[in-house]
């Protein structure tokens, strides 16, 4: 019955805005669902929404949906339109009586059409938009190989921030447009995609680590007597799951499962990244840097030996979930969001929907908190400083024919009204303003943002996950968004966590984990801007991970050497020697072009 439940939570987060792209727009595929939007929250008045009038040069398809008589963008419910958008992501699509969807609707002239897809079934989508080279108005990507960019399915967008109608837009990326421009020879060189997380204002707040890993359920350190958690070793975390596993071998009814990995295509990072952690190093892919700046693989090197190694021991005493390398993602979150999971490394922003499943059913000591192990004489270095994401987020389409109206709308969505109501929501139902003009909730609120069927019909969780956010401190002194908030964050917790964070003397989930020193300015690796052939490489190590990885982890120990040794000579196939370069090549450049100035 929780599995059906879990399933029936899991699949309604695919169920999107029908969507016709912008000029027709290929067919959906497996994996993308569409269902057509309607909204029955209250309307507001609010002026008309309208870009100054400046002169613009930019060469652009022709706007004619919402144009003013003067041709002036201008969003109004005396000129609807229909904006078209995909995107990918795994947070849950909104509900059809959507109150913020309505709401764009009443004061804007807006109606959304969006289609959501799955991380699973990204690279099939993009494919299939490629193929069809006809795009939605908005694109909303999280692609780090830049398909869609490089294929030309975004347009350069240099010349219409230049032009002054979208001051918010033109301030949110100005002071970093040297990293956020595209350099990689495929389209012109220039500012394609907004970026969607770690654009901070003021200061960098927050009670939620979002970052990477090795999570460990409540449950099983509360029963433990909430163990001390410093020096935390990889040996001393599966040893509280093996002790908890023996001792409670069935969770609501299903077997306990004391590690799971997630591996499947796109996100076997899960499952490939752990040595880098271990070994006391900042989360920048698949390479290690020294302390001079000197990139190499470590995918063939003792660190992940040890690792994997270990791992197949952990296998062998049953530790080890034995589906972990034939299921989907979406069987992922599932088995997550069954309470029956004890531990596994992962990032939090990945299995958000399984943990609020949890949340929602009152399981919270079935949710997880984030430990540090390391290898001998390393130091932790899970969290790093948010780091703004770069050629991840939204961006307009080559297809669009209202380009004016459609930058008007995401500079109307980043005014501090709209990342309020996108935030924290509508004044006086989601949030209230105290005295002293702070932002708070009460607790019914609280438990309302907690409930995903709640969150389908009041929230926008999936358009906002691509979205360019105001994120730090708004101008009014408040928060972002109520998790960013210290207090608000504590207070908005349910009682089983308040007390477990007060057992160990804590408010926030952050604080489990280190104090992030500032990031190199090449900082991260695993997004520079690789050539074909060393993204060939760069696959085909992949491939060989995902290939024999399973193998080497479910083999008797016995067998593990040889299989490692296999799995080392395939490794080795590729030019890993040109991939090395163009990463030392990308480091070396951005400390050339980012030390100074911008």
């Amino acid at each position: 019955m929780i599995f059906r439940k879990v399933m029936a939570l899991l699949l309604a987060s695919v169920l999107v805005f029908a969507m016709a792209a912008c000029t027709g727009g290929g067919d959906s595929t497996s994996g993308t669902t569409t269902t057509p939007s309607t909204a029955t929250a209250p309307a507001t008045t609010d002026p008309a929404t309208t870009a100054p009038a400046t002169t613009d040069t930019t060469t652009t398809p022709a706007d004619t949906t919402t144009a003013a008589p003067g041709g002036e963008a201008v969003l109004s419910p005396d000129n609807p339109t229909t904006i078209t958008i995909w995107t990918t992501s795994s947070e849950s699509a909104p509900a059809a009586d959507n109150k913020l969807t309505k709401l764009m609707k009443d004061e804007l002239g807006v109606t959304l059409e969006m289609e959501i897809t799955i991380p699973d079934n990204v690279d099939m989508r993009v494919g299939t938009l490629l193929a069809a080279g006809e795009y939605p108005d908005l694109i909303g990507t999280g692609d780090n190989q830049l398909r869609l960019l490089e294929g030309g399915a975004l347009l350069r967008l240099n010349d219409i921030l230049d032009s002054g109608k979208y001051p918010l837009l033109k301030t949110h990326v100005d002071p970093y447009i040297k990293q956020l421009s595209y350099t990689g020879g495929e389209v012109a060189d220039g500012f394609y995609i907004f970026p969607n997380y770690n654009r901070y204002y003021g200061e960098i707040p927050g009670g939620t680590h979002w970052g990477t890993g090795f999570w460990l359920q409540k449950a099983v350190l509360a029963d433990a007597g909430y163990p001390n958690l410093d020096n935390m070793t990889i040996e001393k975390y599966f040893q509280l799951i093996e002790d908890y596993k023996t001792k409670f071998p069935e969770i609501n009814g299903m077997p306990t499962i004391g590690f799971e990995i997630l591996s499947s295509a796109g996100l076997e990072w899960g499952m490939t990244n752990p040595p880098l952690f271990l070994a006391g190093q900042p989360n920048n892919g698949g390479v290690t840097v020294d302390e001079n700046q000197n990139a190499q693989i470590y995918a063939d090197k003792q660190i992940a030996y040890d690792w994997f190694k270990y791992l197949n021991e952990m296998n062998a005493k049953g530790l080890v979930d034995q589906e972990s390398f034939t299921q989907t993602y979406d069987q992922y979150l599932a088995k997550l969001a069954g309470g029956n999971v004890l531990g596994m490394h992962d990032q939090r922003w990945n299995f958000g929907q399984a943990f609020d499943a949890l949340v929602e059913r009152g399981e919270i000591e079935r949710t997880w908190v984030s430990l540090m192990p390391v290898y001998e004489g390393e130091t932790p270095y899970y969290a790093d400083r948010d780091v703004m994401n770069v050629q991840q987020g939204m961006g307009v389409s080559v297809s669009c024919q209202q380009v004016d109206t459609v930058m008007l709308f995401l500079e109307t969505m980043m005014s501090e009204r709209w990342q309020v109501l996108l935030s924290w929501g509508v004044e006086g139902e989601e949030y209230l303003v105290g005295d002293d003009g702070m932002y708070y909730r009460t607790q019914e609120m609280r438990d309302n943002d907690n409930d995903l069927t709640w969150r389908a019909s009041n929230r926008l969780m999936a358009f906002r996950d691509q979205l360019p956010k105001h994120q730090g401190t708004l101008d009014n002194g408040n928060f972002y968004g109520p998790a960013d908030s210290k207090q608000e964050f504590f207070d908005s917790l349910q009682q089983y966590d308040k007390d477990f964070l007060t057992a160990y003397g804590k408010q926030t989930w952050k604080e489990f984990i280190n104090q992030p020193p500032d990031n190199p300015v090449y900082y991260p690796c695993w997004n520079i801007p690789l050539s074909n052939d060393a993204q060939t490489a760069n696959n085909q190590m992949t491939a060989a991970a995902v290939s024999y990885l399973p193998q080497a982890i479910m083999a008797d120990p016995a067998d593990f050497d040889s299989i490692w040794e296999e799995y080392v000579a395939e490794v080795q196939m590729a030019n890993v020697a040109l991939y090395e370069q163009e990463i030392n090549d990308g480091i070396q450049d951005r400390i050339t072009r980012y030390s100074v100035g911008n």
